[in-house]
């Protein structure tokens, strides 16, 4: 019966368009205030690693607040939430609200784990008399056992909406810098998972906390985009333009996309699937793309 229950409330929700997914720590309240003027299409209230600890408890009895503040202009609202067992506890039983789209499972390391936060989530929203499977899931993906285990977290649960790969955690746990070297295999190993489980992956192959270098920035947003990944996580307001930029089709993406699916229109009149255009042979696969083109300029 609660499968059930998943099956339909995951049918009747969309897969969230994320092309930036901006961090505002929840202990600072000028930035919870200016969260919402960021332009970002989600705002993650953050309670783990830029929270420190003596404030941590603070940040969770403002969440409310906090909430209400960072979607006054109808971006996302997700939660980072923590890794420890005790504070776990006590940023589920804060977060699990009405306004929450999402939490993000800071340092997922197991379908097992994203399966018992899921059941604790659960018993909240039936306590709170909430829809039964509206809250979902970002996973982190910031080690390397985490890193093998990344198919079965994509799937572990209905839930699951989203993953991304931790880079500079992800670094530091194999005794790295974050560079392009080192995060290029991460990264695509968790862009294959997260669309074979039809998720959105977010991320670029660089380090999380480069903003000062924005034509660096917009080179690395724009080829993850090209590789595949859907949207990226921001530390810093700066990014958000870039990334928004970089995940949405350009004029030229867009004036092809209509080209092609003008000439598919034409093609089917005369009963072809596979057809030339400027020299260059169209088949569905290259119709698909036209069309999923056109449908994230429309979301946009």
């Amino acid at each position: 019966m609660i499968k059930d229950t998943f099956a339909a409330v995951e049918s009747a929700m969309s897969i969230p368009r994320w092309r930036s997914l901006l961090f505002v720590p929840a202990h600072i309240p000028r930035f919870v205030e200016t969260g919402h003027e960021r332009g970002a299409d989600g705002v993650i209230l953050d309670l783990e690693d830029s929270v420190p600890q003596d404030q941590k408890g603070e940040s969770r009895r403002q969440l409310p607040e906090s909430v209400a503040k960072v979607a006054r202009k109808g971006a996302s609202v997700l939660v980072r939430v923590n890794r420890g067992l005790r504070a776990l506890a006590a940023d589920l039983n804060a977060a699990v609200m009405a306004g929450v789209d999402a939490l993000v499972l800071s340092k997922t390391d197991s379908a097992e784990w994203v399966s018992e936060i899921a059941n604790a989530v659960s018993e909240l929203e039936r306590e709170r008399n909430l829809p039964l499977g509206r809250i979902r899931f970002l996973a982190q993906i910031e080690t390397p056992g985490a890193l093998q285990r990344v198919a079965a977290i994509a799937s572990a649960h209905p839930r699951m909406v989203a993953m991304a790969l931790g880079p500079e955690d992800f670094s530091a746990a194999v005794g790295g810098a974050p560079e392009f070297d080192l995060l290029l295999a991460p990264n695509l190993s968790v862009l294959f998972a997260a669309r074979a489980a039809g998720l959105l992956p977010l991320g670029f192959i660089g380090s999380i906390g480069e903003f000062s270098d924005t034509h660096k920035l917009r080179e690395a947003a724009t080829q993850a985009r090209r590789l595949g990944f859907a949207g990226a996580l921001a530390i810093h307001p700066a990014q958000v333009a870039i990334f928004n930029e970089a995940f949405s089709p350009s004029p030229p993406e867009l004036a092809w996309a209509h080209r092609v699916v003008a000439a598919e229109n034409d093609a089917a009149a005369l009963g072809r699937s596979a057809f030339s255009l400027n020299g260059k042979m169209i088949d569905p696969p290259v119709v698909r793309r036209a069309h999923e083109i056109l449908a994230l300029a429309s979301n946009n």
